[in-house]
């Protein structure tokens, strides 16, 4: 067992009570290797304060305060906050006070006492003719504690922490694991670097300390970028293992069929395809008639038109005799999947089905069509769990990738005998990092918009300016256009802190009042849904 192996010394965890250690198991620091590789969020340079705020800030501060006043206040109703003011210790600041603040978290009021000297970490805003800093993150300072030197006076690691461990005694552990090893603990990856700037070679051991409690700020940037080096190296080595693993599993099958079918749909297209379009057709095409499994990603802005790249791939795979999988990540985009492509392949006489938790369909009535299984198969995660089994499946395509877990699509795939695999996605990823990224994965771009689409504007706002969104919003829909609003939840949840469609609806309902609003979500009817889909593509 080498050393990063072993559980955690017992002297390194002293001062830490039964609480923290059971915290440093849910972080999953339960090894002397997951400890030192529990890297910083931050850090903080001690060697010197920010100034006391006279004014509100756009950027964080960090702050050496001393606490004059505390207690817990009461806004409308019985909603309580806890407060805390303080002061620059060193009475030479010109500033005022400023007032800290804690919504719906009482316990502070049990950590924070008058007297106390504080580290502050947070944003500055006006509220009224009072400066406060909401939520701060915060440390209490204990110049006499044992190993305080670690903690001030110095440049300082903050880390991800969870409940019932406090942020210096994570410190404090980290910091005697690596006091208590070698440098011989620390194998290096990738061969040592030589630092005109440190005048060393950089090896794997000085970049873990600095990475952690660096000398300088200059040196911790050196370690950061050794050992981003170092994990890219080893990911590269990883999706080259798994290339070779996966072009191991034996010879595939040629999935491609003569192109009639394809020529077919071209000419049924109510616009001609781009250049982008008909070259991603033709890399997927050569992978298709090859016996070497296709793992190819598909990558392309929301509009530039990977639907229909994938319709044209899964038509070659069809006219060659088998069946395709079509995998969407939510019940909802499933359903507008196999809505387009029984519209534009049941021409064809192409036999379109859906398969999701809730709804079962097909395009066709297997008593006139002389066949009882779909050639193309929409579905959610349930097209992993249906008992349904595929007879001859050549060709998967997974829309939106990201969404789905190594396991899910491996699952997907082993329905088939090594079938082709083509994964979309919107995320705009630069080749030279999609390379990286997906290195087991041939790459295509769609880097072209179909004719008539404009350029996708990305604009953020901040939640306080939602009622100037609305009033945007409004101008474009009494314009004659349509506007959706995304929110990630349903409901309100107690464990996920988050805006919830159902709620929101109302709220949206009265800032457009006027205008004709419409809720879509997963927990609808089928019947509902479809619906409310209709409508709004019916522009009503």
């Amino acid at each position: 067992m080498s050393r990063l192996e072993e559980p955690p010394q017992e002297n390194w965890l002293r001062g830490v009570d039964g609480k923290g250690r059971i915290a440093l198991g849910n972080l999953g620091l339960t090894t002397t290797g997951n400890l030192v590789a529990h890297f910083p969020r931050r850090h903080e340079d001690r060697t010197r304060f920010d100034r006391f705020p006279a004014h509100p800030t756009e950027t964080a501060l960090c702050l050496h305060a001393l606490v004059i006043d505390t207690g817990q206040r009461f806004m409308q109703g019985k909603k309580r906050f806890f407060e805390a003011t303080v002061e620059d210790p060193s009475g030479l600041s010109m500033a005022g006070r400023l007032v800290l603040r804690w919504f719906n978290m009482p316990y502070i009021g049990k950590i924070i006492a008058v007297g106390q000297e504080l580290i502050l970490y947070g944003k500055v805003r006006q509220s009224g003719r009072r400066l406060v800093m909401d939520h701060a993150d915060f440390e209490i300072v204990d110049e006499g504690g044992e190993g305080s030197g670690i903690h001030m006076e110095r440049i300082v690691p903050v880390y991800p922490l969870t409940s019932g461990l406090q942020q210096r005694h994570l410190r404090g552990v980290i910091h005697a694991a690596l006091s208590g090893m070698q440098d011989a603990d620390f194998p290096d990856l990738i061969p040592p670097h030589s630092s005109r700037t440190l005048g060393h070679p950089i090896h794997r051991a000085w970049a873990v300390r600095e990475a952690h409690f660096p000398t300088s700020w200059e040196s911790l940037k050196i370690a950061r970028r050794f050992l981003a080096l170092e994990e890219f190296t080893a990911l590269q080595i990883h999706l080259l293992l798994r290339r070779a693993e996966y072009e191991r599993l034996g010879r595939g099958s040629s999935h491609c069929g003569p192109g009639i079918l394809l020529e077919d749909f071209y000419a049924k297209l109510p616009h001609t395809a781009t250049g982008a379009q008909l070259r991603a057709v033709a890399e997927i095409r050569q992978d298709l008639a090859s016996t070497r499994p296709m793992n190819r990603l598909l990558q392309g802005d929301v509009g530039s038109g990977k639907t229909l790249v994938a319709t044209a791939a899964m038509l070659l795979a069809v006219e060659a005799g088998y069946q395709t999988a079509l995998m969407a990540p939510t019940q909802i985009l499933a359903e507008q999947h196999f809505q387009n492509l029984k519209e534009l392949l049941s021409p064809l006489g192409v036999r379109v089905g859906l398969r999701t938790s809730g709804r079962r369909e097909d395009s066709f009535d297997p008593l006139f069509a002389g066949a009882d299984q779909a050639q193309i198969l929409v579905g959610t995660h349930a097209l992993l769990h249906g008992a349904e089994p595929f007879e001859k499946l050549g060709l998967v395509v997974i829309d939106e990738q990201h969404r789905f877990g190594v396991n899910e699509r491996s699952r997907l795939i082993a329905m088939g005998e090594t079938p082709d695999v083509l994964v979309m996605t919107a995320t705009p990823i630069p080749r030279t990092l999609a390379l990286s990224v997906y290195g087991d994965l041939d790459v295509s771009i769609l880097d072209e918009m179909p004719r008539g689409r404009k350029r996708i504007v990305t604009g953020i706002r901040e939640v306080s300016k939602t009622a100037a969104a609305a009033a945007f919003i409004r101008t474009q829909l009494e314009a004659g256009r349509q506007a959706y609003i995304v929110y990630p939840l349903i409901e309100e949840s107690e464990k996920i802190k988050s805006q919830a469609a159902k709620t929101e609806f109302s709220e949206w309902e009265k800032r457009l009042s006027g205008q004709t609003c419409g809720l879509l979500h997963g927990r609808l009817a089928a019947e509902e849904k479809e619906r409310v889909m209709r409508d709004f593509r019916d522009g009503k």
